[in-house]
C-alpha cells in the first residue's frame, strides 16, 4: 500500500485524519476484520520525524500506536484517541557479513531481510510469512522454522534505536540502557518506539524443508503419528501440523485448491540424508503430496503458504503442556471430518528444543514453556462468517483445555487479553516497573499493553 504524505512527515499538523481521502486506506491493517479508526495517521521516514510526532501527540492529548507490517493489530483496539504511526517508509536494510548482523528500519518486512542476507550465506530467524514486520515479530518473541535449534528471534536482538515517551532518540543495547534492552526482547513495544533494530544472522544456506499432505479423512492417523514422533525429534527439526479447509481461490495452486487436507510442514537442518531418515516415520503414511526437499533458505518464508494479501479473519490460540492420543482425538473431533468446523486452519506447532530452554542472556521472553502451541484461524468476510469462525476457533482451543500448560505466546494472540498471562509473575512485575519509568503517563499503546 502506498500513501502519499506531505512533508515534513513528522509534523502532526500534516497527519492523515478522518475525512481525508487517504484515511480509509491508511487505517487498514493486515486483518481486514479489525476496524481501527485512529484519530490521526502519520508515515514518518526517520527517527527524528517519529520523535517530533511523539511530541505532537503528547501535546495534543493523544496516545501513540505503531504498526509496521500491521499484523496483530486487533489487541490495540479502535485507536480513536491515538495517533497511529505507520513505519512503512522506514525500510532500510543493512547486512554486515563480517559481524553476521542485520540492521533494519522499523518498517522492514522479513522478505527484504531474507533477500539481502542470502547472497552473504546468511539466514535470519524469520517466521512463516514473508510479509510480517521484523520489529513487531522480534519484540514479541519470534517463533520460526529454525526455532528448535536456534531459539526465539528475540534472543538474537543485539541493539535498537528507540524513541522514548519524552521524544528522545536513545541507543539501546546490553551496555547502554540494559533495562530497556531486556524489556524490548519479548516485552513488545511498551517502552518506546523502535526505529531501528539490529540482530544476529546465522551462517545457514539451505534446509530440508517442505510439506506433506493427505486428504483430511486421514487426520486422525496422520496427527497421531506426528504427535508421537514430534517430542523425540532432534532439535534440528521444527514442524507444524494442520487441518486445513482451503478456499477455492484462483491464486491457490490447483492441486490443493478447495481441498480439505491434513498437512505437516516445516524444516530440518543438517545433512539431507539424515533429514530423510528423520522424516521417514511420517512418509510411511504415504502422503498424497510430498514437497520436502533441499531448498535455499529464502524458500522457508513460503512453505507454510500464509496469505500475503490482507484478508478478514478471526482466531484463537492456546499453549499445550502435552499432546497425548486423547488430545489429538479431541483436536480432530473439533476441526476435522464431521466436526462442522468452518476453520480455514487448525494448527499445532512443535515447540521444545532451544525454544523451551531459558536463555541466561535473554530478555523478557527468552523461551516458551509449552510443548505445542495451538492456533485456529477462520474467515470473517461478513458478520455471520466472523461469528461462526470465532465459535469454531474457541471450540477448538476449549477442546484442548485439559492438556493446556505454559503461558500464552502473544504473537499469536489477536485480541485484547490480560497480558500478565504471557509472563512469569516476577518478569511481569519487572516489565511493569520499567514501563512505569519509561512511559509514566501510558503514552504508548502497544499491541499487548503491559
Amino acid at each position: 500500500m502506498t500513501i502519499e504524505t506531505h512533508s515534513p512527515a513528522g509534523s502532526l499538523s500534516t497527519a492523515i485524519r478522518p475525512g481525508d481521502d487517504r484515511y480509509e486506506a491508511a487505517r487498514t491493517g493486515f486483518n481486514l476484520a479489525v476496524d481501527q479508526r485512529p484519530a490521526a495517521i502519520a508515515y514518518p521516514g526517520s527517527a527524528a520525524e517519529v520523535a517530533e510526532l511523539v511530541g505532537g501527540a503528547r501535546a495534543a492529548g493523544l496516545r501513540v500506536a505503531v504498526q509496521g507490517g500491521a499484523h496483530n493489530a486487533g489487541p490495540q483496539g479502535p485507536l480513536d484517541n491515538a495517533l497511529l504511526i505507520r513505519t512503512n517508509r522506514m525500510d532500510d536494510v543493512h547486512i554486515d557479513p563480517a559481524t553476521r548482523r542485520a540492521r533494519v528500519g522499523a518498517g522492514v518486512l522479513w522478505d527484504a531481510v531474507v533477500q539481502a542476507a542470502t547472497p552473504h550465506g546468511l539466514a535470519a530467524l524469520h517466521g512463516s510469512s514473508p510479509n510480517v514486520g521484523v520489529v513487531g515479530y522480534s519484540l514479541g518473541g519470534g517463533l520460526g522454522w529454525l526455532a528448535r535449534r536456534h531459539g526465539l528471534q528475540a534472543n538474537r536482538i543485539t541493539a535498537a534505536e528507540l524513541v522514548t515517551a519524552d521524544g528522545e532518540i536513545v541507543p539501546v543495547d546490553a551496555q547502554r540502557e540494559p533495562e530497556l534492552f531486556w524489556a524490548l526482547r519479548g516485552g513488545g513495544g511498551n517502552v518506546g518506539i523502535v526505529t531501528e533494530l539490529e540482530f544476529e544472522l546465522l551462517p545457514i544456506t539451505q534446509a530440508y524443508a517442505g510439506m506433506l499432505a493427505w486428504d483430511w479423512s486421514q487426520s486422525e492417523r496422520v496427527l497421531q503419528r506426528w504427535a508421537a514422533w514430534a517430542p523425540g525429534a532432534p532439535d534440528d527439526v521444527t514442524t507444524s501440523a494442520r487441518i486445513m479447509q482451503i478456499p477455492p481461490l484462483p491464486e491457490i495452486p490447483e492441486v490443493i485448491r478447495g481441498r480439505q487436507l491434513v498437512v505437516i510442514d516445516g524444516a530440518v537442518l543438517g545433512d539431507p540424508q539424515v533429514a530423510e531418515e528423520i522424516l521417514a516415520p511420517l512418509r510411511e503414511l504415504a502422503p498424497e503430496i510430498d514437497m520436502f526437499a533441499t531448498v535455499p533458505m529464502p524458500a522457508l518464508t513460503r512453505i507454510h503458504g500464509d496469505p500475503e494479501e490482507p484478508l478478514p479473519s478471526t482466531s484463537a490460540t492456546g499453549m499445550l503442556a502435552e499432546l497425548p492420543p486423547q488430545a489429538v482425538s479431541a483436536f480432530v473431533r473439533a476441526a476435522g471430518p464431521g466436526s462442522g468446523s468452518s476453520l480455514v486452519m487448525a494448527e499445532l506447532r512443535q515447540l521444545g528444543g532451544a525454544v523451551g530452554r531459558p536463555d541466561a542472556n535473554g530478555g523478557a521472553l527468552s523461551h516458551l514453556e509449552g510443548a505445542f502451541v495451538a492456533f485456529a484461524l477462520g474467515g470473517a468476510f461478513d458478520e455471520e462468517d466472523r461469528t461462526r469462525s470465532q465459535i469454531h476457533a474457541d471450540r477448538l482451543i476449549n477442546a484442548l483445555a485439559p492438556w493446556a500448560g505454559g503461558r500464552l505466546y502473544l504473537n499469536f494472540v489477536e485480541e485484547q487479553i490480560e497480558t500478565a498471562a504471557a509472563f512469569e509473575a516476577a518478569v511481569f512485575e519487572r516489565l511493569q516497573a520499567i514501563r512505569a519509568q519509561a512511559d509514566p503517563t501510558g503514552l504508548f499503546r502497544a499491541n499487548h499493553v503491559i
